[in-house]
Order: C-alpha cells, then structure tokens, then sequence
C-alpha cells in the first residue's frame, strides 16, 4: 500500500466494551475525524461471522476517509470482509500462512516484542510491524514486560519495515513515540471510550503532527 508509512501515524485499535457507549463504528467515526489515520478491528470475544458484519459497517463509513481498516488475528473475516488487511501475533497463524490467505495486495501487520521476532519478520510477507509494549495496559494482559522508549528504538533500528508503538500510550508520549524513530503509536483506551472522542484524537495531533 502507498503511503502506508504515513497512514501508521495515529492508529486505533478498538475495544467493545470501551466503545459500547458509541457503538464502534460511531466511535471510529468521531475518531477519525480527529485525526485518526489507521484502524485495526480488534474484538478478541466476536465469531469471525460478528467480525464480517461489523468491519463492512466499518468498510462503508471508511470509504471516502483513506483511511486503511485491517482486522485483528482474523484473516478468514479480513478477507470475507474485503478490508485493507489483518494484524497477527506471535501466537497466531505464520506470516506465511497469513500472506498466502491474504492474497499480495493486502496489508499484513506483525506483533513483535522481542528482538528476535523482529529480525525475524520478513519483509517480503509483512508490511508493518507493531512494537511494544511500550508501557504496561489494562487492555491488553498478555504481553511481555514494558520495553520503554530505550527498547522501542532498540527494536524500530532492527528493521527496515515501517512500525507502529503500542502499549499504554497516551498524548504526551506522541513526540517520545516519533523521537524513537516509530512512524507512528497505537492506541486504545486514549480515544475509544473517552467523553469526546475527537478531542482525544485531536489531542495526538497537538503533541506531534501525525497526519
């Protein structure tokens, strides 16, 4: 994808429960008019059929944004759902296997914690990477010890593919996240669920010019 690089600045990943009081795809909306670049559909407790219907309610209110849509470690819903791609983990599908469902022209995101994994991510199979955590988050429970900004540069100098930070991260840390050589920062609890959503995503704005 063209300007992918550019398109990770400020990524949301969404969260049900933080989104119920919008729904998530009004929530992505306000978001998104604040400034939000990139959206990952994450829902770790929907059927892959949940996963469809919601991310081409998603597709359809994106269209005209450019803003890219991929799904969380769903690539069978990516793919019924035609969005831009899926994210995987460690402990999902290979990369390989992700690509070979995806077909070549779809966007396919890695976790990554560790050195190792990073220089392990093939840039021929995946298009970005996402590092961290940065901080430790609520949102997510089952991740490896806090790497800080320190380990987050250590990690981005390990790979020539674009990446985005996640873990914790709230507006004040947009200009650290870049300093680090990150292209971008990933966030959920900063906007979803927030009292004005497209002031919390304006917020990233103020601190570090993403889009």
């Amino acid at each position: 994808m063209t300007g992918l690089r550019d398109s990770l600045g400020l990524y949301l990943v969404t969260d049900p429960q933080l989104c119920a009081p919008l729904g998530v795809v009004e929530t992505v909306r306000r978001a998104v008019a604040g400034g939000v670049s990139f959206v990952q559909l994450r829902d770790k407790t929907a059927t892959t059929r949940e996963r469809v219907e919601l991310a081409r309610g998603l597709k359809d209110m994106l269209s005209d944004s450019g803003v890219p849509l991929v799904i969380n470690d769903d690539v069978e819903a990516a793919v019924a759902a035609d969005v831009d791609g899926a994210h995987i983990g460690q402990g999902d599908m290979t990369p390989a296997q992700a690509r070979a469902q995806l077909g070549p022209g779809k966007v396919l995101g890695l976790s990554c914690e560790t050195p190792d994994t990073v220089r392990a991510a093939d840039p021929s199979l995946v298009d970005y990477l996402g590092l961290g955590p940065v901080f430790g988050t609520a949102t997510k429970t089952d991740h490896e010890a806090p790497i800080g900004f320190d380990g987050l540069a250590s990690l981005v100098a390990l790979t020539p593919l674009p990446t985005v930070a996640i873990g914790g991260l709230k507006a004040e840390h947009a200009r650290p996240v870049r300093q680090s050589g990150a292209d971008g920062l990933a966030v959920v609890s900063a906007i979803c669920g927030q009292p004005d959503v497209t002031a919390a995503a304006q917020a990233f704005a103020k601190e570090e010019r993403f889009k």
